[in-house]
C-alpha cells in the first residue's frame, strides 16, 4: 500500500518541492504539476538550485524519458517509474495507489492547505499510513 507524507506548512511550496528532492535524491521520481507555469517554473529551478548544481530532470514527454530520474508531467499513465510521486497540485492524483510513496508539498497559503485537508482524509479513511512534518518548525535545507 502507498505510504504518504505530507510536507506542510511551507511558506514557498516549490522551494520546498526543489529541497525534499535534493535532500532525498530519490533513484526515480515523478513529479505531478498540471498548471504549465507551475511546471515551467519548476523546471527552472531544478536546473538552477542550488547555484552550484541540478538535478537531472526532464518532461515525461521528452525523448530521454526513459533513462531520466525525475520526471515531470501533468499525466500519470504510462509512466516508467512507479516508485515516487511527488504531488504538486491541489487535487488527488489519479492512480496514485501504483506508487510505492506520496509526497504532498503543501504551504500554508488557504488555496493549497485547505484541499490537502480533503486529500488527508481520503487517504486516511481509506487506510493508507501517513506521515506528518511540518516544515514551519523544521524545514528543508538547500
Amino acid at each position: 500500500m502507498t505510504k504518504v507524507l505530507f510536507c506542510h506548512n511551507t511558506p514557498d511550496r516549490l522551494q520546498a518541492s526543489v529541497a525534499w528532492l535534493w535532500q532525498n535524491r530519490p533513484e526515480s521520481a515523478i513529479v505531478y504539476v498540471t498548471d504549465p507555469e507551475i511546471a515551467r517554473r519548476l523546471d527552472q529551478m531544478l536546473w538552477t538550485t542550488p547555484a552550484t548544481g541540478f538535478l537531472a530532470h526532464c518532461r515525461a514527454d521528452a525523448p530521454l524519458a526513459g533513462e531520466t530520474p525525475l520526471l515531470i508531467t501533468d499525466q500519470l499513465e504510462q509512466l516508467p517509474h512507479q516508485d515516487l510521486l511527488l504531488n504538486l497540485c491541489n487535487d488527488l492524483p489519479p492512480n496514485f495507489s501504483r506508487f510505492a510513496h506520496l509526497i504532498e508539498i503543501v504551504s500554508a497559503d488557504d488555496h493549497v492547505r485547505l484541499p490537502a485537508r480533503d486529500r488527508v482524509k481520503f487517504y486516511r479513511d481509506r487506510g493508507y499510513d501517513i506521515e506528518f512534518r511540518d516544515l514551519g518548525k523544521e524545514p528543508l535545507p538547500l
